[in-house]
């Protein structure tokens, strides 16, 4: 069955593989296995990289990405995305900027984020392009609104996938929305995984671009909160289907799952980062520390950092997510050693590589470093020594402490405990890969990782690696446009990139064929075949070019890529078996000759591709042929033959295993098995019988092809040829042309067909016949121009003619324009004749070897590009046309060029330019040069041409390169590139530096806006320029007025002259004057005309009105002169009067201020005992302030046994229900929310919680609002229940610490107001802290001593200290004051109560009253009698005795028809006036406001203890309850993103200072039993004023406006707010407080205190409520789901119902 003639030459395949390729070197410790080390080699003269496709992008590029399923490229420039297919055409592409935007205001889709900032247009760079083929996103970041990312369609990324924010969405923090670096020049990395629960993440590293940064080094104010918030590495949540928390750092608490330097050390800590992958579970961020740049050469900046992903369930809960910090670990990478060590990292990859050691892969990190010279190396790193320095890390830090590790103290979770010894405390490996519960916290590795560098070379600034059978290839861009391939061997490889561009330091190859190489430049993403094998001729070529990706391949004799060779097939190149249906079940054979190894005792086999394989049998073992075959596959598993086809082919692969190829295991052998249809693509006879030499047994019967077996009659004549068409139609006499023949019948074979024109033959070309239908042929010669037909002659009888005439003809060449050019070529040159387009091939020949590049082709006309001289000093050249590959035929076809020297740019002036100014000048011999700008140059002169400079966003150096003729200059000579140039010789030929800087200043003499000129006088400006280095001509100014050009005048580099001599017209009103310096365009001021006949109208006015306002002011001030020369006297007098009296009363109270404090800490007794209130007292009286009376006697449990009208029965509706409409809602509120703090009171824990779940619920809606307003006020429930929380944790630190200092400011503020004279009908004191309560009066109060015995009392007299202008009430009072000051006020009898009697002399005695017979009348009113009324002599005696039935008495302070000291305010003004004229000199009230400083430098040491104890936090009795609190707030805030200082400021103020310090300090009668005067409160107000000034974030703005309460204490407030800053922290830094121990501290404090309340009545009142407003609580029930699915509203309406029944026996027993 085997068919014959398959041992053709090309019936076998061979594959020639390179020998075993040799290393050297010794392997350096820890480092690359020998096999891999790449040596410093010579380029060679052969290309081995090839750009197979390229995208131009006219924006700046940024990023890209590759898909590995669809092949598509996703590329992000500066303002666009495009979206490409494999071989980068564009599918979809997007713009994305400019926007308006404003680096200091928030992104607009921030919900109720308003910007005051103008914004202005601004570039968008992309900053992140990432893939998440899963859910069919892109993400997309970019640098405009603070870096915020989007979700794009995969499949077309003109769509939005996911629209975030959702509309409508309000619950959105800055946090979810800065996602990348918001700076077109910071870095920002990424990687995309999911965790062991199927969730999405994304890990984004971005720089810090905040204030004192060089992205933003004038941002001094707290304004920009994003800097500040965003932390530099975070991992978030990138789940579509959960929009809520997309963007989140998904982890509680979210500190967690972020890495923040702190902003103290942000200066230290400059991190730029460079790539993110991921490798086994882990991921990898190499970053660099830039701060450290330039201060330290030989020391490593480069970093690698490790996270480990929970991508596995190796965790005990699959609910626990794997926090960033606990597992992050970072160590330096050091590329070289002894001082040559490279700093900086570029660019990195990580390989699996063949190790050489065994027959397993490796994993290797290769980076490129490079140093500030341009010098850079290529170093690698295995994975194996990275997990290995990381696991011993972890030991050191746990077992050993060692200084080669350190937790990281830089971010704010690295403040915990360093590394300490734990023992023999064995780490699991999983805690040594990821961290334990005692290493939870960030840690740095200090010994850097070493390698030697592989490479050394000028400009790396990429890598890619890749592993070709075994042997290790390294793929190398360049900052000068190249990209290098480096092999195993000595040879290398070198490759120019379009226009010079730096290689972007990510390259990835193709996902679907590792053959082709995807790399970008600054404006070019290409693919790029890493390998052209087929440049070589032969087997020995092949094993010399030393190229892994090429073998040689034996069946087309050709080197090809080893994929290639095995599977790229084609039916034409394989051996084939024409079968027929039938002949499918016999068995085919193959011969092959003797070039292949010997395959005896080799074991053959036929694999057909399809799942079968079948065994061969080699049938010819000896001499120089061998025969196997093989059977067939069964005709059900032959694939069908497409229709409309005439045959199919089944591919069948021999191989066999042989040792002696290393390359390839083993040898592959291809067979084709081919089935046809003869009735299939055989349209005439001809192509019917032609198909007999492919081995068909067809025959042509009945007008249609079929198998022969079909036909019953066969005819083997066919018809005359027919021609349908001829081409081209002319060619030239000495023939050669290429002659297209079409038609039909042209005969079976191509030796049997004949062509000729006219009596001319024509020769065919075999290889290019097509049986019946086409033939190409060359033409003959001949002598004279002739016209003919063409003829086909098949087997010399038949013969077919066509219808279209092809002419020889003779082309000339008239003449070339221009004649000369440049030798760096490029020139465009056109060359006119006749007969120019004839023949088939035209080609313009340069100096016989050099091919002129034809741009237009006609009959008349050829345009073509002149290619650049070969050598340097080449000059006249010969340009010959040519036609059909024959050298140059006649002189009237050629002609000569010209080379002339390229033009030499010596230098550019200037070197600098401004961002929108375009100016350059450029010396030397120039020559139709274009600069690389959006502008053409003009030449000026044959040595100087003038170029416009583009705008520029930013101050930088900017390269300015030039095209000669499109040809990018390099200088004189030929621009010829070959291999053998090294790039690295000239880096900067043809290049030179402009560097951009700051806009130029322009302003005015006098920096005036508005400039006023009459039209019709000249005008004249004189304009200031800032100081500039730009070496700028006069001409390049120019300054417009409106539309009229101006006249400049430079008198020196500051200052020109601006002039008009012509007038402007007045018509326009208002002309702007604008300064141009090329591009930039600036509006200085602007110039305001006016009429001038209205100007000499207005001035006659202006001047008459003058002249008479002038006359009548002299005559008014001679009358008035005289009158106030007599004013002046009788004034001057007052003035003195009043300065004596100013003078004396500062001169007292200078000196009340020096003895004060000295007098006042002798009159203290600091042995009387302080009168605290009981615990329960004081709890009634903070929880119920305004109803603590009726609370106390019902809510205290017991009754008090003292009360004299004995227990009495409990109302059925407490107070609390029955006055909701006198107190108001919020009066209800908090009275509810202390009823159930007294029902909790035993059970504080469970009360602590649920106040934390409703502090949440709170929190939440008000970070979505404003959360610095959270507890500002007391509205709610919660915020009650918190006021509550802290009255009771801090009651014993109140009493213990605070309460004695307290109790002394109190009484030294009494004492201090006693001292002097009080009014007692108004309050109003000398010494007062309050301005409302100082008695303006100059009232002068003498003190002096009495002796008073008090019955009853079982006392001796006592000597008491009173003043002469006291009252007797006043004097009873401090009487009272003096007996009973060891004893509660409410113990103290009242002065109403008692008498006071007088033993004037001997046995005569009289009671005193404030009103009696003697009260004097004073301007219509009765005077109240004082000591000085009574005449009372110093030590008089006194007898104090209870009355026996109490009189009504005149109350103080209410009464309008008696005064004291001072008259009432409601005192008509005549009345007052005549009261002080009368009585008193008169004086300015305001001289007395220095008794405020007086009074206030008395009770200064006694406030500063007061807040001292307040302030301060004693080791014995920390407050551990603030501590708890903080913290929770704390954790509140960095799960909501909330970072900034100021809100937590804010927060910890209204909860603890605002809340109950405040409340304290206003009302002491909360913790004394002491007696609070409204005129002590009004002094206490200002205290507590002070206090909350000090805990105030914003600064006071102050002015002689400010009420004197704030003006008092400002001198200090700046000291109290450093107090209480370092009071927060240093609860901050307190050790963290447990749940356990928090709980403990709370029972602790509900069994102090147990059985002092009625909680049964307590509940009694809450269950009124909760009955008042029973449907509304069912109601909310029921629309809970949590509270649904537990039945509480059932378990609510059990309650009520058992209550119900049971509610008068309840109350009883209560």
């Amino acid at each position: 069955g085997a068919v014959g003639g398959v041992g053709r030459e090309r019936g076998s395949r061979q594959l020639c593989a390179l020998n075993s390729l040799p290393t050297r070197g010794n392997r350096p410790e820890g480092k690359m296995p020998p096999s891999e080390k790449i040596a410093v080699l010579i380029l060679g003269v052969l290309v081995a990289l090839q750009i197979q496709q390229a995208f131009a992008s006219q924006n700046q590029t940024n990023n890209f990405v590759v898909d590995e399923v669809s092949r598509k490229v996703y590329l992000a420039t500066v303002n666009m995305v495009y979206q490409l297919n494999g071989t980068l055409s564009v599918e979809v592409e997007k713009r994305t900027g400019p926007v308006e935007d404003n680096l200091l205001c928030h992104a607009p889709q921030l919900p109720q984020a308003p910007c005051e900032h103008p914004k202005s247009l601004t570039d968008n760079f992309n900053k992140l392009l990432e893939l998440d083929r899963e859910q069919g996103v892109l993400v997309v970041c970019g640098s405009v609104y603070q870096g915020f990312c989007e979700l794009r369609k995969m499949e077309n990324i003109s769509e939005i996938a996911v629209e975030f924010p959702p509309h409508g969405e309000k619950t959105v923090f800055p946090s979810m929305l800065n996602i990348a670096a918001n700076h077109p020049n910071a870095s920002t990395v990424g990687l995309i995984f999911r965790s062991h629960g199927g969730n999405t993440r994304l890990l984004v590293g971005a720089t810090y671009t905040g204030a004192g940064t060089q992205f933003f080094p004038k941002n001094h104010s707290k304004e920009d909160l994003r800097f500040e918030n965003t932390p530099e590495i975070a991992i978030r949540s990138l789940n579509i289907n959960d929009l809520s928390r997309l963007f989140t750092y998904d982890i509680n608490p979210s500190e967690d799952n972020v890495f923040k330097i702190k902003q103290e050390v942000k200066q230290k800590n400059k991190l730029n980062f460079v790539h993110a992958f991921i490798q086994k579970t882990y991921a990898y961020i190499a970053i660099n520390n830039d701060a450290n740049m330039g201060h330290k050469q030989n020391q490593p900046n480069s970093i690698l950092a490790r996270i480990c992903l929970d991508t596995e369930n190796t965790r005990k809960s699959t609910s626990e997510s794997r926090k960033l910090t606990e597992s992050f670990i970072q160590m330096p990478l050091q590329c070289g050693y002894n001082g040559n060590i490279y700093n900086r990292l570029v660019s990195v990859h990580p390989a699996e590589i063949h190790s050489g050691s065994g027959e397993g892969l490796d994993s290797h990190l290769f980076g490129v470093f490079t140093k500030s010279d341009r010098k850079s190396a290529l170093c690698a790193f295995r994975f194996s020594d990275i997990e290995e320095e990381i696991r011993q890390g972890r030991r050191n830090c746990s077992n050993s402490p060692s200084s080669d590790v350190q937790v990281l103290d830089s971010v704010i979770q690295g403040s915990g405990a360093a590394c300490v010894h734990k023992g023999n405390l064995v780490l699991q490996p999983e805690q040594l890969d990821c961290g334990a519960a005692h290493l939870q916290h960030p840690l740095a590795l200090r010994r850097p990782l070493r390698a030697t560098p592989l490479f050394e070379s000028l400009g790396l600034s990429s890598v890619a690696v890749d592993n070709i059978h075994n042997h290790t290839v390294v793929f190398l861009g360049t900052s000068t446009g190249r990209l290098r391939k480096n092999l195993t061997v000595a040879n290398q490889w070198a490759l120019k990139l379009p226009a010079g561009e730096s290689v972007h330091h990510i390259m990835t190859f193709d996902p679907m064929d590792r053959n082709y190489l995807y790399l970008m430049t600054s404006h070019h993403l290409l693919r790029v075949k890493v390998a052209a094998c087929g440049q070589y001729r032969s087997c020995s070529d092949c094993l010399g070019a030393g190229d892994a990706h090429c073998g040689w391949c034996t069946l087309e004799s050709r080197y090809l890529h080893l994929l290639q060779c095995f599977l790229s097939l084609v039916p034409s190149l394989l051996p084939f078996i024409p079968l027929t249906l039938p002949s499918l079940q016999q068995d085919v054979g193959i011969l092959i000759n003797g070039s292949v190894p010997d395959l005896v005792g080799s074991r053959v086999e036929c694999d057909y591709g399809l799942g079968v394989a079948t065994v061969a049998t080699v049938h010819l073992d000896y001499g120089p042929a061998q025969i196997q075959t093989c059977p067939l596959l069964p005709r059900e598993r032959y694939p069908h033959i497409p229709p409309g086809r005439g045959k199919g082919y089944m591919y069948c692969r021999m191989y066999c295993v042989n040792k002696a190829l290393p390359f390839v295991p083993s040898l592959s052998l291809f067979l084709s098995v081919e089935v046809y249809n003869c009735g299939v693509g055989s349209g005439d006879c001809s192509q019917c019988w032609g198909r007999e030499d492919q081995g068909h047994l067809c025959g042509w019967c009945d007008n249609i092809c079929r198998t022969r077996d079909d036909c019953q009659y066969m005819s083997s004549q066919c018809p005359d040829p027919e021609i349908t068409k001829i081409s081209p139609l002319s060619g030239p006499l000495e023939g050669g042309t290429l002659l297209t023949v079409q038609g039909r019948n042209m005969g079976r074979r191509a030796d049997v067909v004949k062509v000729s024109i006219g009596m001319v033959p024509c020769k065919i070309l075999p290889y290019r016949y097509t049986v019946s239908v086409q033939l190409v042929c060359v033409t003959g010669q001949t002598f004279d121009p002739t016209n003919d037909v063409v003829r086909v002659t098949v087997n010399q009888n038949a013969m077919g003619v066509s219808k279209e005439v092809y002419s020889y003809l003779v082309p000339k060449l008239l003449s070339m324009e221009p004649r000369k050019g440049s030798r760096s070529g490029g020139t465009r040159v056109t060359l006119r004749g006749e007969y120019l387009d004839t023949g088939s091939q035209v080609r313009v020949k340069v100096n016989g070897t050099q091919d002129c590049t034809i741009l237009t082709l006609t009959k008349d006309t050829i345009e073509c590009t002149i290619p650049a001289a070969l050598h340097t000093h080449t000059e006249a050249v010969s340009v010959c046309v040519e036609f059909e590959d024959i050298p140059c035929q006649s002189a009237e076809l050629l002609t000569q060029y010209i080379y002339e020297k390229n033009p030499t740019i010596s230098y550019i002036k200037p070197r600098k330019s401004y961002l929108r100014f375009t100016h350059t000048r450029t010396n030397g011999l120039l020559f139709l040069i274009l600069i690389v700008f959006p502008q053409a140059c003009k030449v000026q002169s044959s040595s100087m041409i003038t170029c416009s400079s583009p705008a520029s966003s930013q101050s930088q150096q900017a390269t300015v390169e030039f095209l000669l003729n499109g040809v990018l200059y390099t200088g004189d000579g030929p621009a010829f590139d070959g291999p053998d140039q090294e790039e690295e010789e000239e880096p900067h030929r043809g290049h030179f530096l402009l560097e951009y800087v700051e806009d130029p200043q322009f302003f005015t003499a006098n920096k005036e806006k508005l400039i006023k000129h009459h039209p019709g006088e000249p005008l004249t400006l004189i304009i200031n320029k800032g100081p500039s280095d730009l070496d700028l001509a006069p001409e390049e100014y120019s300054v417009m007025i409106g539309s009229y050009p101006c006249d400049i005048s430079f008198h020196n580099n500051q200052l020109f002259h601006c002039t008009i001599n012509g007038s402007l017209g007045s018509s326009e009103g208002v002309l702007p004057v604008t300064v141009r310096v090329g591009n930039f365009e600036r509006i200085i001021a602007k110039v305001q005309l006016g009429g001038s006949e209205l100007a000499i109208v207005v001035s006659i006015v202006v001047c008459c009105v003058l002249l008479l306002l002038c006359t009548v002011a002299l005559v008014v001030y001679c009358t008035k002169s005289r009158r106030a020369e007599r004013y002046w006297q009788k004034t001057l007098l007052q003035m003195e009067e009043m300065e004596s009296q100013i003078r004396d009363e500062i001169r007292k109270g200078f000196a009340e201020l020096q003895t004060d404090m000295t007098d006042l800490t002798k009159e203290l007794n600091r042995s009387q005992g302080i009168p605290f209130l009981e615990y329960k007292q004081f709890v009634t009286r903070t929880f119920f302030p305004k109803m603590c009376s009726d609370y106390e006697r019902s809510l205290v449990q017991p009754v008090y046994e003292n009360d004299a009208l004995g227990p009495r029965a409990l109302p059925e509706t407490h107070p609390l229900l029955q006055d909701w409409q006198v107190w108001g809602l919020n009066h209800v509120v908090c009275s509810l929310a202390s009823l159930l703090t007294i029902a909790l009171h035993g059970k504080l824990e469970y009360y602590t919680s649920i106040m934390k779940d409703l502090l949440v619920d709170l929190i939440d809606a008000s970070a979505a609002k404003n959360p610095k307003l959270m507890l500002r006020r007391t509205e709610s429930v919660v915020e009650k229940m918190l006021t509550n929380w802290m009255s009771i944790c801090m009651y014993s630190y109140l009493k213990e610490t605070v309460g004695e200092p307290f109790f002394l400011l109190l009484c030294a503020i009494k004492q201090q107001i006693n001292k002097g004279s009080i009014d007692a009908i108004t309050g109003k004191a000398r010494y007062t802290l309050n301005e409302e309560w100082l008695l303006r009066e100059n009232v002068e109060a003498k003190p002096q001593n009495i002796n008073v015995s008090f019955q009853g009392c079982g006392m001796d007299s006592l000597a008491v200290k009173v003043v002469n202008t006291d009252t007797i009430c006043q004097v009873k009072e401090k009487i009272l004051e003096a007996f009973y000051k060891n004893l509660p006020f409410s113990q103290w009898p009242r002065a109403e109560d008692v008498d006071l009697e007088w033993f004037a002399s001997g046995s005569n005695s009289r009671i005193l009253q404030d009103l009696d017979n003697t009260s004097v009348m004073e301007d219509g009113r009765k005077k109240l009698n004082t000591v000085t009324h009574y005449q009372i002599p110093e030590g008089a005696s006194f007898a104090m005795s209870m009355k026996d039935k109490r009189d009504n008495t005149l109350g103080r302070g209410r009464s309008h028809t008696h005064t004291h000291s001072v008259l009432p305010h409601d005192e008509p003004f005549e009345n007052k006036k005549s009261h002080r004229q009368s009585h008193r000199k008169k004086v300015l009230p305001e001289i007395y406001l220095t008794r405020l400083l007086s009074t206030k430098g008395t009770l200064q040491k006694f406030l500063d203890d007061l807040f001292q104890a307040i302030l301060s936090i004693p080791a014995e009795r920390p407050p551990l309850a603030i501590k708890y609190f903080f913290d929770f707030l704390e954790e509140q805030a960095d799960k909501r993103g909330i970072t900034d200082p100021d809100t937590l400021h804010i927060w910890k103020t209204n909860c603890l200072p605002l809340r109950f310090w405040v409340n304290i300090l206003k009302n002491p009668q909360f913790v004394f039993d002491i007696e609070k005067t409204d005129h002590m409160d009004a002094c206490l107000s200002v205290i507590a004023q002070a206090f909350i000034d000090a805990c105030s974030v914003s600064d006071l703005q102050l002015g002689k406006d400010s009420p004197t309460n704030k003006l008092l204490y400002a001198k200090e407030i700046p000291e109290y707010k450093k107090r209480v800053q370092c009071y927060y922290k240093q609860i901050h830094e307190m050790a963290p407080l447990s749940e356990q121990e928090m709980n403990a501290h709370l029972a602790e404090e509900s069994r102090k205190y147990r059985n002092e309340f009625n909680t049964n009545l307590a509940l009694t009142e809450i269950y009124k409520y909760a009955k008042k407003y029973r449907n509304q609580v069912v109601s909310a029930l029921e629309s809970n789901p949590t509270a649904k699915r537990t039945q509480l509203h059932h378990k609510f309406e059990q309650v009520i119902a058992l209550v119900e029944d049971n509610i008068y026996e309840c109350s009883s027993e209560a």
